[in-house]
């Protein structure tokens, strides 16, 4: 049974930073394309950023130069830095495999940015 466990988010000003990370079970994460995807309050769940096997980084372009992504394979972790924050980077976080898999969906972490 694979699951995955975010952390990492809160509040914090426009500006600030955050760190958010994803453990995971049941599956190895090096082997698999990993991503973040967050959904903010009536929107559609997005993807932002992109892990592959081979460690590739893709962004979306809202979080491009701000966000990185990266990978602990000895900690089957994948974290997410956060810079630069803007309030319309508010929502709840997520990751799950690139392309996404229905029961492999978390709790997520909430970001909140304040202005």
């Amino acid at each position: 049974q694979v699951q995955l466990v975010e952390s990492g988010g809160g509040l914090v000003q426009a500006g600030g930073s955050l760190r958010l990370s994803c453990a995971g079970s049941g599956i190895i994460f090096r082997i698999n394309a990993m991503g973040w995807y967050r959904q903010a309050p009536g929107k559609q769940r997005e993807l932002v950023a992109t892990i592959t096997s081979f460690g590739t980084t893709t962004y979306a372009n809202s979080v491009k130069g701000r966000f990185t992504i990266s990978r602990d394979n000895a900690k089957n972790t994948v974290y997410l830095q956060m810079g630069s924050l803007k309030p319309e980077d508010t929502a709840v976080y997520y990751c799950n495999t690139v392309p996404s898999i229905t029961n492999y969906w978390g709790q997520g972490t909430q970001v909140t940015v304040s202005s």
